[in-house]
């Protein structure tokens, strides 16, 4: 390709030559801020660490450079599929692109070895697992290197989202290849995973490029769960019926029964997890980048490097563990610029599963607070009552002085209310039954439920029993989950999900501060939901969500709802709050036979409200 202008003599002009690659190699007019500084750094020989958005042309910042200075350009890949993908796209582009990874046989990664050696790739791909063997180096000790891009960077921080274990050692490219300018790549990493990139990979003398993180074609909609598969349909159906799309969920399991769900509600949709098959995985990550209208169901294990441009939503069941997750997820809608949507629903059970799979890690301690902090930083980002794009790009070190517009809280901005009494009574509650009790007792004594708990630890006798009457069941939630969400509470996951009170909430405890609290209609819904008239202590949200629940499994069967369940069961699971098969078989209606047929799904539906 251009490289072949000349030698040293002429250095400067392989220089030149980027604006001529960009036009007649990949067809574009002019770069974009700040793709020519970084091209230019790297093609004099410098090192490079390149923060930037999703879609905002990173493959560019190392593609040019490869081919403008002599040698073929290395890129350390953490995704086969990604590799061939790209190697496909280099190749339509008349590039001499190849890739070395598990799925080549001996003949053909002796073939692919054999063109790195006499000069005629512009590109090799190769798996960072690959890349540290003794026989890969020795093989690029042999050949011309241009450049070493290292993708997906974040990958090396133990903190970070996407540890990859074989990434640590990629500083011995630096101690192999010192005079081979490194470029270091990935679309999100806040200060300390910055610093960590640069210690692990020896990138202290590398010149560091921070794009602007803000996706404005993306609008970011976060609600409370109420009933979740219902809320996923209903956007869908509005908005996305005929769109590409993926939806993360946190469990291997949910996925498969949300894509098999999906698929009944008339949309093609395939499941994505590391436990499937990896010719299936494979098959499914292929249909959702070559063919149209494709829904991937997936866990995390599904997305990074995605080059799919028309992703028109991402959709997250289940709340993220950290805003780093979150914005490399959402950020694979909309690579064409187009308008997208990345939509969420959350609840204060995803916190305690994701605290729950923090405490059964093997991380270090200093690990898991870490851990602990990013979640806290991703429930604020959840609960926050202003612009959440100015709060999402605010966590990333980077500023947006007006509220963006496309956003739900700039679109229909955020009810608030005056919760500073209510808080008060909802953390003398934790304190006075000794932080070692759960949402669901608190409220009871709030409430003043008569209740066997109640009585087994006489808490009928503490001065806030009763004194919560005014705020019904779900009210009460919204109180307790904004409090942890602000880090007034926290969850100890030690005590089967307590309460425990953190020293922030001192001086609102002592009349000293004032809290507003967000008015959360939509988990509050009015009677005018339901033609059913209800009992002031059900909640509405439940009841509706056990209906839904009904409904499925009344039309899986072809039979009347009733016969599943009469409304008088449904209401009374509404009060109990079952949440184990042995306390649900005390529901009136509920026998063997409709237990062991029907427990497990109404027992989910129940959990998943709460």
């Amino acid at each position: 390709m251009f490289r072949q202008m000349g030698s040293a003599g002429v250095y400067c002009a392989a220089m030149n030559n980027a604006q001529q690659i960009l036009q007649s190699v990949f067809g574009y007019e002019s770069f974009r801020e700040p793709q020519d500084a970084i091209i230019q750094t790297v093609i004099a020989g410098g090192d490079a660490l390149v923060l930037m958005p999703t879609g905002g042309g990173k493959s560019l910042c190392y593609q040019i450079p490869a081919l403008a200075r002599p040698g073929c350009g290395i890129v350390i890949s953490p995704l086969i599929a990604l590799m061939q993908d790209q190697v496909s796209a280099m190749r339509q582009l008349g590039v001499r692109a190849s890739y070395l990874n598990s799925t080549l046989d001996a003949d053909e990664a002796r073939t692919v070895e054999r063109e790195l050696r006499s000069g005629e790739l512009d590109l090799l791909y190769i798996a960072p697992e690959r890349l540290t063997q003794p026989r890969c180096l020795a093989m690029l000790e042999q050949a011309d290197i241009a450049l070493f891009a290292i993708d997906e960077a974040h990958c090396v921080s133990q903190w970070g989202h996407d540890f990859r274990a074989d990434y640590l050692q990629l500083t011995l490219l630096h101690e192999r290849f010192p005079d081979i300018p490194r470029i270091a790549l990935t679309a999100t990493a806040d200060e300390r995973t910055r610093t960590e990139i640069i210690q692990r990979l020896d990138l202290a003398q590398a010149e560091q490029f921070i794009a602007g993180f803000d996706r404005p074609n993306i609008r970011y909609r976060i609600a409370l769960k109420n009933n979740p598969r219902a809320q996923l349909l209903h956007f869908l159906k509005d908005e996305h019926a005929q769109d590409a799309g993926i939806v993360y969920c946190l469990s291997r399991k949910k996925t498969e029964e949300i894509s098999l769900w999906l698929q009944g509600q008339g949309f093609n949709a395939l499941p994505y997890h590391a436990g499937l098959p990896s010719s299936l995985r494979a098959d499914h990550q292929a249909r959702f980048l070559r063919e149209e209208g494709v829904i991937v169901v997936a866990t995390i294990a599904f997305g990074m490097g995605i080059d799919k441009p028309d992703v028109r939503f991402v959709a997250h069941l289940d709340m993220p563990k950290t805003v780093e997750s979150y914005y490399q997820e959402t950020g694979r809608a909309g690579r064409d610029g187009e308008p997208a949507d990345a939509w969420m629903i959350y609840g204060l059970q995803d916190v305690i599963k994701l605290r729950q799979m923090m405490a059964n890690s093997d991380g270090s301690e200093e690990h898991k607070r870490a851990e602990q902090h990013r979640l806290n930083a991703m429930l604020g980002l959840c609960e926050i009552t202003t612009c959440r794009r100015q709060s999402l790009l605010n966590y990333f070190g980077d500023t947006l002085h007006q509220p963006c517009g496309n956003c739900d809280t700039c679109l229909e901005p955020v009810d608030t209310w005056d919760g500073t009494e209510a808080a008060r009574k909802a953390l003398s509650t934790v304190y006075r039954t000794g932080q070692r009790f759960g949402v669901n007792h608190l409220i009871d004594v709030l409430r003043g439920a008569d209740s066997d708990k109640i009585k087994q630890f006489d808490h009928q006798q503490l001065s806030t029993y009763g004194l919560g009457k005014e705020l019904d069941n779900t009210q009460w939630r919204s109180v307790f989950r904004q409090l942890v969400a602000r880090a007034y509470l926290s969850v100890d996951i030690a005590q089967f999900g307590a309460l425990r009170l953190e020293e922030k909430c001192r001086p609102l405890l002592r009349g000293e501060q004032d809290i507003q609290l967000r008015r959360d209609t939509g988990v509050t819904p009015t009677r005018q939901q339901t033609k059913t008239a209800l009992p002031a202590d059900i909640d509405v949200g439940l009841w509706e969500a056990l209906r839904e629940c009904r409904r499925e499994l009344a039309e899986e069967q072809g039979v009347p709802p009733y016969v599943i369940f009469h409304d008088r069961s449904l209401k009374e699971m509404c009060v109990v709050l079952p949440r184990t098969p042995e306390e649900f078989g005390y529901i009136t209606g509920v026998g063997e036979r409709k237990l062991d047929k029907y427990g497990a799904a109404f027992l989910r539906a129940i959990n998943e409200y709460l």
